[in-house]
Parts: C-alpha cells; structure tokens; sequence
C-alpha cells in the first residue's frame, strides 16, 4: 500500500473517523482505523459495533491496499504535520507517513482480527443537513447522561410521511423538535427509531454543511442500523432498544398562565443570578402582571436578583422556580428572539416554546397553528420555591 494525500483532507477524515472508536475496549483492533486506498481514493473507517463512520477523500494511489493503525495515534500524528502533501506506505508490518522532511513509522494491528463491517441500510429519504443539525441539537440536550439507564440517552426518531420527529427526555424534562424531510420511493409506513444522542448529535455536527443528508434504513433487514450519508461521509449507528414514553398527555397545558419574554435576555439573567446559588440550588422567577418577571437565586445573605419585562395573562401572578442548568439548556436551544412558557405552578410542568410572530391571532386572542418545525421544551419546575 503506497499513495500520496493532501495534509488537510488526509487529517480531516481522520478525525472524523476517529470519533467512532470507543474510548476504552478490551478488543485492541477496535482503537485501529482501517485505511483503504484504492481507485483514487482513500477510505477511513472507524468502527465498535455501535457506530461505523467511513469518510472519502481523493488521494493519488500508488499501489493499492488496506492497513489498520492505531486511530488516536494517527490522529495525534496528522494533527503536528505540516500543511502540504502526505506521502504514506506499508512498510512490512510498518505505516510510514511522511510530509514536508518529517517522518513517523506507527504500528499497524491485524487485519485478520478486525471485525465485519456492517452492510450500509439502503436510502430511505433525504433531509436539509443544516435543518437537520440544528433539530437534532435542540432535542439532545434533554437526553439523559446516565449509562445505566441507556433508554433515556437516546434520542427518539419518527418519519411519518413528509414529517420528520426528534424527542428526547431524562425524565426531568422533555424537548420535542418537527421538521420536514423528503421520503424516498421506498419509504412506507411509520419509522420510530430510538438512536444514542452523543453519538448522534456528532454526526448530524459533521454532516451540518452537507446541503442533504440521505437516511438510510432496511426495515427487511431487520432495522437494527440507521445510516446517515452526506458528502463523502457514510455513518451506520446501532438503534438502542425501546422507546420513549409519550408525551402528548404531558404537553396538554390546559388551564396554564402563558408568560412571554425576550429569550437571550432570560438566559443571561440566569447565568447572572445562578452565580450565587448553591449546586442544584433553584432559580426563582415571579411573573406579574404587572409586565415583569423577577428572578431571584441564593439563600441568606448570599442573593441575587434581577428584573426583565415580560407579559402575563391567564392569572396575576405566577412564582416558579427551576433547576438553573436545566432551564439554560433550554432558553438556548431556541433561535427565536422570544420564548413563551406556559406555567402550571410551582412542582408542576412548564412547557417552552418561541412566541408566535402571528400578530392578528394573538390580537384575537387565539394561539397561532403550530407550524411543521416547532421545538417544543417541557420542564419540570421545583416544588419548593427559594
């Protein structure tokens, strides 16, 4: 195996394929990359029976091959080259890269011992990648962290149709993203998938600038893998099994205030008054009618508050309070310029949305349609009020 890559696309497929490997194994192949050069090509590929990740990049090839090395140490090499042509080959039971006078010679592992590939799912529709990054960011962060409980660090997937649904939830709070994707000819019926959020919120990362991403799925093939393509990149994940409970019944806010306020200035008045709050201390906020909100945070002498306009109607009054950390996730995982919650009381749900831009409805007093790509962000708030 011999060919000769550009510095730039020879690290960058790299370290998107590295991110695929497991942090720990007791199986040594499974923290090798496998190099495949070939018919101009270079492929990378990264693979623990979770995730597969295979990235292109054009390269001049010499003498074609397959070689698996060590991926963090590549990574680490690629990272220090200098920018310019790669020359790299097997040499013996030895990968040598060199570029620009420096030179390094890696271990390579057995390829004997190097686990099967799974088949890539066959095309089953197409989505916006930028769309797509973005929902998938907005859901993820209500994903549990809690390995032990791997149902609730997923995150849900639904293709209905044309509409495409992310859910996700640890319990303590639940987001809910729609969007509009594009079936394929072979998509029929309802698709629910429960994917692992960390390793799908990288991928949907790593493909946001890809225009599309074609989703791959074989229901004949026992839909146990997902894929997503984009450019000259193919992932596989593993689906998690189970599913989310559902959440329409939590959604029903019947009989809630509704409280409107500017969503960035929120935020950074968490951030401000959470300063002085214990870990996993609350932070109060006091809707009135009035046409302010009061955020409150610390105990005794300790304390911080801060006043922002917002709006209120459906009650006087209305005092909740929030695990801060929780509530900031959710603030920043919208892009409007102003959220609505709608507040049931204090130990009981919140839901987040942005505000309708739909004047003449709201002047009518009627809540505008949802629209196909609303991010809806349920919380639970604290019973006990700072």
């Amino acid at each position: 195996m011999e060919f000769r890559i550009d510095r730039t696309a020879f690290a960058e497929a790299v370290g998107r394929a590295v991110r695929a490997l497991p942090a720990r194994t007791p199986v040594p192949v499974l923290g090798g990359l496998l190099l495949e050069a070939d018919a101009g090509r270079l492929a990378v590929t990264g693979f623990d029976f979770e995730a597969a990740v295979r990235v292109e990049a054009d390269a001049e090839i010499a003498v074609p091959g397959r070689v698996l090395v060590l991926g963090r140490r590549l990574l680490d090499v690629c990272r220090v080259l200098p920018d310019g042509p790669v020359s790299c080959a097997l040499e013996a039971s030895r990968f040598a890269v060199e570029a620009g006078g420096t030179r390094f010679g890696l271990s390579t592992l057995p390829l004997a011992e190097y686990p099967a590939l799974p088949a890539p799912p066959a095309p089953y529709g197409t989505v916006d990648a930028a769309a797509f990054a973005t929902a998938v960011a907005q859901v993820a962060v209500a994903a549990g962290r809690d390995d032990t409980l791997p149902l609730l660090t997923g995150v849900q997937l639904r293709l209905d149709g044309g509409e495409m649904t992310l859910a996700a939830s640890d319990r303590y709070r639940y987001a809910v993203r729609r969007l509009q994707w594009q079936p394929g000819a072979a998509a029929d019926g309802v698709v629910e998938a429960l994917l692992p959020a960390r390793r799908l919120l990288d991928v949907a990362r790593s493909l946001g600038r890809c225009g599309d991403v074609v989703i791959g799925w074989d229901p004949a093939a026992g839909g146990g893998l997902i894929g997503f393509e984009g450019g000259r990149t193919r992932t596989a994940l593993r689906l998690l099994d189970g599913r989310l409970p559902t959440y329409k019944s939590l959604f029903d806010m019947a009989g809630a205030a509704v409280a409107e306020v500017e969503c960035e200035g929120l935020a950074e008045a968490v951030r401000r008054v959470a300063v002085v709050a214990e870990a996993n201390s609350p932070v109060r906020l006091d809707f009135s009618s009035d046409g302010s909100v009061m955020l409150r945070a610390g105990y005794g002498d300790d304390v911080a508050v801060q006043r922002l306009p917002a709006t209120l109607s459906g009650a006087d009054e209305m005092p909740v309070a929030f695990n801060p950390a929780y509530l900031l996730d959710a603030l920043t995982s919208f892009e409007s310029p102003r959220v609505r919650l709608e507040l049931l009381g204090a130990g009981q749900r919140a839901l987040l949305h942005a505000a309708p831009g739909d004047g003449a409805a709201e002047a009518a007093g009627e809540m505008p349609r949802e629209p196909a790509g609303e991010h809806r962000h349920l919380l639970m708030s604290v019973k006990q009020l700072v």
